[in-house]
């Protein structure tokens, strides 16, 4: 908490006199070791997606998304067109260089650069695309560049009783912030949000263990992780 008080001995947020609010994320690529994030593009990603999604035969990775399942490429290239190519929510495609294919999609949203602050969400890995060096490197390359950009606020929400994405937060760095009881209905269910977010004096520290974790030396022949991420930066998880 501030200890800064204002000529009326009332307790005041820090003063920021440097800072200044950053521009939108564009829409270009991300390129990565591992992985290359790709603005979204029906014609180009929709048929790899719908297919490595379809790996996922009892459609559980759609059950804490407001939309989906689709049941043909088509309804699935006609959301992608109508909801994907917008700047806000301004989606990407995960395309997991080790055989240049999309396998997943994320996406910044709720985007102000008036108080600093960015989310990421969307986040829709097809099962060959999860728990591997690609997924990881990924997120980090959407934080880098948000902070590079100068964004102060790092956010990450989710329904409260996804504990896979919950779990996803805290391995990634991300401190819990509180839960939103009853923050709003999809797919005619009630949500309580849990909020998540790393903020922008967390990221350099954050950033170095990224870098240590993706070298390449940290990898086996198989792409199996020799040391875990360890990213823990906040107060509570």
């Amino acid at each position: 908490m501030s200890t800064i008080v204002n000529h009326l001995g009332q307790p005041i947020g820090e003063p920021l006199p440097d800072w200044h609010p950053p521009t939108a994320p564009a829409r270009t690529p991300i390129e990565g070791r591992a992985c290359r994030l790709e603005p979204l593009d029906p014609q180009r990603h929709a048929a790899e997606l719908f297919a490595g999604y379809a790996e996922d035969r009892a459609g559980q990775n759609w059950t804490y998304l407001p939309y989906g399942p689709f049941v043909d490429l088509a309804g699935f290239t006609a959301w992608m067109q109508a909801t994907c190519l917008g700047a806000d929510p301004l989606f990407f495609a995960i395309v997991d260089l080790a055989d240049g294919r999309a396998a997943g999609v994320a996406s910044y949203l709720r985007i102000t650069p008036a108080s600093g602050s960015i989310e990421v969400g969307h986040i829709h890995y097809a099962p060959r695309l999860q728990q591997t060096r690609a997924a990881t490197e990924a997120m980090f390359l959407m934080m880098e560049r948000a902070f590079e950009l100068g964004y102060r606020r790092y956010e990450w929400k989710c329904d409260a009783l996804n504990t896979p994405s919950r779990a996803a937060a805290i391995r990634l760095g991300f401190s819990f912030e509180g839960l939103f009881r009853q923050a709003t209905v999809y797919k005619g269910r009630n949500r309580d949000t849990a909020w998540y977010s790393i903020i922008d004096r967390e990221w350099p520290a954050l950033r170095e263990r990224f870098l240590t974790w993706l070298e390449p030396d940290n990898f086996d022949s198989q792409g199996r992780q020799k040391r875990p991420l360890a990213t823990r930066t906040g107060p509570s998880s």
